[in-house]
Order: C-alpha cells, then sequence, then structure tokens
C-alpha cells in the first residue's frame, strides 16, 4: 500500500469528505429515525428462540435459594472475575456470582460464532495474566482461548463454589433496616448480600433489528451469539449445499463471514452500514519473548499504554498551543486521512469495483467500532459471495422465502442475525431500589448521577462496572480492573472500619458529574456520527449521560487520588 500520509492537501478535500460524511449519516437517519428503539432485546413467542442458550441443556428444576453472602455479582463475565480476584486477594470469602449462561465467560461464553477472537492484544486484554502465571498463544487469541481463561479464573479463585448458573436477577432491593440488598432471580430465589456488583457488561443482550415477517421465515435461523453448531456442524461443513445469508458487518460479522464464505455454497451479506477494516497482523506468541517477561508485565505494559508513546506526548503537547479550532481542524483532518487509507485498502484488495465502493465507510474514525481482520475483505472476491449493500436503508422485511431488499426475495436454507447486542447507559438490567424505595432509573430521569460510574447516592453498597460515566476505553478489560481495584478497596475499607454500609457524599458526586460534563460536548463529534451503538443510534443525549471524555489516563488518576482518601468521600453507616 502506498503511502500517502505525507502529502499536503488542501482543506477543501477535507471538507468535501466531511460532507459526504454527514450526507451518509442524514441518509441513515432519515432511514431510521427512532433511535435505538429500531431494535428489540425482550424475545417471546417466535422470537424467543433468538435468546436461547445452545450451549447447555435446560436448567434443571431447583429448590429457591434463600440465604446470605457477602459479596454477590450479577453476571459472570471479566467483570466480576477480576474484580472477585481482587476481594479474595483482600480476604473475602463469601462471594456468588449468579449468572444467566450455564458458566462463567459473559461475552466470551455466549459468542462461540466460527472465528470469535479479541481485536485487542490478548497481552493486554485478557485480565489477570501476571496472577495465573498465563502468557497467551497468540497476539489476538481465539474465543475458546480466551472462555478457557476465564473458567480458569473461576477455578484459581474458587468462584465456583457458591456461583448460581442459568439465573436471571429481576429485583435487587436495600433493606435499610438489615442494611442488606434483596436480590430475587427468576428461579424464585431470595438472596440476602451485604455488597451487590452489577456485572452484567454493557454489551450483554442480544438485540435485533425490527424487520417485518421475522417471524414467517421458513429456513433456519439463529443470533451470531447463539451459534447453532447442531445446523452448521463443528467446521460448518454442513453449509456446503446451503446458501446462507447474513444480516449485519459489524464486529461479530466480520469475524464469521470469512469462515461462512469458505463453507457455504453460496453466501449473501446484506449490509446496511460497512465497517472500517484495518489490518490485524495476527502471529503466534513468540515463545523466546515470552520466556523473557518478569513479573508485573501486564501492569507495566498497561500503564506505559495509557501514559502514551514520547511521540504521543510531543505531539500533544504540540497541539495544546493552538486554538480550539485550529486544534479540532487537525484533528479531524488527520482523522479523515486514516480513514481514507481504509478506503485505499478496500480498492487494492476487492476486485469488484461496485463492491469495493460499497464496502466503503463514510464517517470518522471511532464513530463506529473499529475491526482488524486480514480475510474479511478478500471474501468478496469468492465467486459464492455476494455483498447486498442496502445503502443505508437495511432489511425491513423477510419473506418466508428469504430477506427482501429493492423487491426481489433473496432464498435462504440458513438466516443469521449479527445484529450486535443492546447498550444499556446504566449498565443495570434488572429493577434496583435504593434507600428511599426509589428505583434507580427514577434516579437518573434527570440525567445520570455517579461517581466514576461506580457509585450512585442512595444506592450503599451497591456498584456498577462498565456504566455510563465512566471513561471509554478500547480495551475495556483495562477500565474494568481499573473500576475492580477500586470497588475492592472501598469493601476492605468499610470491613476494616466495621461498617454495614458505604456510600458515596452528595458532594463527591456533584464533583464527578460536573467533571462528566465539563468533558462533554466540546465538539459536535456526537451528533456528527452515522448512527451507531456509539451514540445510541443519533439520539440527544444529555451531556452527563454518556462517557468520561477527560481521557482514561485522567481518569485513572482521579480514580487513584480519591482511593488515597476514601473516607473523605463516603458515608459509613
Amino acid at each position: 500500500m502506498a503511502d500517502d500520509a505525507t502529502i499536503e492537501r488542501p482543506q477543501a478535500y477535507y471538507d468535501d469528505i466531511k460532507e459526504r460524511f454527514a450526507e451518509a449519516r442524514d441518509l441513515r437517519l432519515g432511514y431510521r429515525p427512532e433511535g435505538t428503539s429500531q431494535y428489540i432485546s425482550d424475545f417471546s413467542g417466535a422470537l424467543a428462540k433468538y435468546a436461547s442458550d445452545p450451549h447447555a441443556e435446560p436448567a434443571p428444576d431447583r429448590a429457591p435459594i434463600e440465604d446470605e453472602v457477602e459479596v454477590l455479582f450479577i453476571g459472570g463475565g471479566f467483570s466480576a472475575l477480576l474484580t472477585a480476584a481482587r476481594l479474595r486477594e483482600r480476604g473475602f470469602k463469601s462471594i456468588r456470582i449468579v449468572e444467566r449462561g450455564a458458566d462463567v465467560g459473559g461475552t466470551w461464553y455466549w459468542n462461540r460464532y466460527p472465528g470469535a477472537a479479541c481485536d485487542v492484544p490478548s497481552y493486554d486484554y485478557l485480565p489477570l495474566l501476571d496472577e495465573m502465571g498465563y502468557v497467551p498463544s497468540r497476539l489476538y487469541a481465539k474465543g475458546p482461548e480466551i472462555y478457557a481463561h476465564c473458567q480458569a479464573i473461576a477455578k484459581r479463585y474458587d468462584l465456583y463454589e457458591l456461583a448460581v448458573f442459568r439465573t436471571t436477577v429481576v429485583k435487587t432491593t436495600w433493606d435499610p433496616k438489615a442494611q442488606r440488598w434483596l436480590v430475587e432471580t427468576d428461579r424464585g430465589d431470595r438472596m440476602t448480600a451485604q455488597f451487590v456488583i452489577c456485572a452484567n457488561g454493557t454489551l450483554s443482550k442480544p438485540k435485533l433489528s425490527k424487520i417485518a415477517g421475522m417471524e414467517r421465515f421458513a429456513g433456519h435461523s439463529f443470533h451470531s451469539s447463539r451459534w447453532d453448531y447442531a445446523y452448521t456442524g463443528r467446521e460448518l461443513e454442513n453449509l456446503s449445499d446451503k446458501v446462507v445469508g447474513i444480516i449485519g458487518t459489524g464486529a461479530s460479522a466480520v469475524q464469521a463471514i470469512p469462515r461462512l464464505g469458505k463453507a457455504a455454497k453460496a453466501l449473501y451479506v446484506f449490509q446496511r452500514t460497512p465497517s472500517g477494516i484495518d489490518i490485524r497482523g495476527d502471529r503466534p506468541t513468540d515463545p523466546e519473548w515470552a520466556a523473557r517477561l518478569e513479573p508485573g508485565w501486564q501492569q507495566s505494559r498497561r500503564m506505559k499504554h495509557i501514559r502514551g508513546r514520547p511521540e504521543d506526548l510531543a505531539r500533544k503537547a504540540e497541539l495544546d498551543v493552538l486554538s480550539r479550532e485550529e486544534k479540532i481542524r487537525r484533528q479531524e483532518n488527520a482523522n479523515i486521512d486514516h480513514m481514507m487509507r481504509i478506503h485505499q485498502r478496500i480498492d487494492e484488495i476487492v476486485r469488484d469495483k461496485a463492491t469495493a465502493d460499497a464496502l466503503k465507510p463514510w464517517y470518522m474514525f471511532m464513530c463506529k467500532r473499529p475491526c482488524f481482520d486480514d480475510d474479511y475483505l478478500p471474501t468478496y472476491n469468492l465467486p459464492n459471495v455476494t455483498l447486498v449493500d442496502t445503502k443505508g436503508k437495511g432489511i425491513t422485511e423477510i419473506a418466508p422465502e428469504g430477506p427482501v431488499f429493492e423487491d426481489r426475495t433473496y432464498p435462504l436454507d440458513l438466516l443469521i442475525y449479527a445484529t450486535g447486542f443492546e447498550v444499556q447507559k446504566t449498565g443495570i438490567y434488572n429493577e434496583i431500589r435504593g434507600r428511599d424505595g426509589r428505583e434507580i432509573n427514577e434516579v437518573y430521569a434527570d440525567g445520570i448521577r455517579t461517581l466514576f460510574g461506580v457509585h450512585t447516592h442512595g444506592f450503599p453498597n451497591l456498584f456498577i462496572m462498565g456504566g455510563y460515566q465512566a471513561s471509554f476505553q478500547f480495551n475495556l478489560t483495562f477500565m474494568l480492573q481499573t473500576q475492580g481495584d477500586h470497588i475492592a478497596e472501598c469493601l476492605k475499607l468499610a470491613r476494616d472500619r466495621g461498617a454495614a454500609e458505604i456510600d458515596v457524599t452528595p458532594e463527591t458526586e456533584e464533583w464527578w458529574v460536573q467533571e462528566v460534563i465539563a468533558h462533554r460536548g466540546k465538539t459536535s463529534r456526537n451528533a456528527d456520527c452515522t448512527p451507531g451503538y456509539y451514540n445510541f443510534e443519533g439520539e440527544f443525549n444529555r451531556r452527563q449521560d454518556g462517557n468520561y471524555n477527560g481521557g482514561f489516563y485522567q481518569y485513572f488518576q482521579h480514580m487513584q487520588a480519591i482511593r488515597e482518601d476514601l473516607a473523605s468521600h463516603f458515608l459509613f453507616g
């Protein structure tokens, strides 16, 4: 690929591309002005199968649980595992995970589609590598290895002993007299816990686009996070005589499509908005490099990353002396250069010009989740693979034979919905009532109020992981580890003080709300972006109803500063 990063271009060049970005955004908003309500995530009737667990037999009947534990996690993914590990290190013994899947792992339990792998280097992404004495086998570990790592953490820290699987928490209520949380589930359980940690994950409930006729499709179908290997075969060998369609071209689809293209008799990819596909460059871990690693290597590597490379810091110093307008202009132009490089790569790989043009993303980098794959683009050169570009409209009808677009029906044997997951602003998926009996979303009705996205005043002993007002970090597990370390220190402080409850002060909560507001809305980037889950499909958001945009390193430092004097920022009872 030619390197044209040093070519100087007139500002008109960038302005024209920004206009193309705006046109693409407006086109998609015009088709789907309803924002997040264009999706459904609570499935019933004929759609219930899209949420069922293909990895385990139906849950056997059991007696409801009525007992008390010290710490209860809602969810069993990385958030729960890495925080529970920190609690074990601090001497907490009674720890329960309540998980709707049949095992720990969270997204890595559910997402077992072919090609599933992390898209952050696994040496940074997989948590607790130092503690587990483990080095991933590849730069980008595959799904089965990551799932096995989750299971290994749970075994190492004795988290299976009290875990409750195939169970969904539906209600969490604070009892002010007992100073405990009552946790109720869909299995009739009434569990009591001193501390509750919401570790559901912000991308945990599969969603479907509202498409007329989904229930009438006569072929086989499933959601990508509920992959049906009984139908496809473990190596997709059963698809050799099947016509397959997949709706969606996001992160899951980008990894699955190359494998489907190689296996299926014919593959139709139904695209509404293309993903930005960059170079992956995966490779096995160098055993000599792994042998040289010293204790603490992962934390050192992560900290080096968030502090920034020397050249990044020099670049930041250069930008700091510029006017706000010039700073924004330069950042936008650099962003456009990056996206045009992605366009150039598409032209170099995809032979059919119309297909190549349809695969080009017209939006700023990070408006949608970036994807990294070296097999995705070449797949469109295969004779059995067809891209059906809906030009921002999406599929709006499914006939019994298959999807319909522009009066053409595409008959399919198998239809896969790679339509992603519901994004919750709060990271909460059950009814939570605090000290005054109000449900937490009622408290948030006039704007989210937290400290670090973790604590909300009036909800003592409740900790939320991965919710809004936390920092955005593409390597999500590092942000979650930061929150987990903080939560463990808060619980230790409450225990050391002999306190039954710990609650953030209103003053500290208000300080953080104002910090979030101060670092949001500085540009129109959120509104300028094409609709996607990063901006809630183009919906308006109050300035405090989003991520902390002051940078992850500053978030990390704020959290450390608070931890140095926790007692001044919390109320104890």
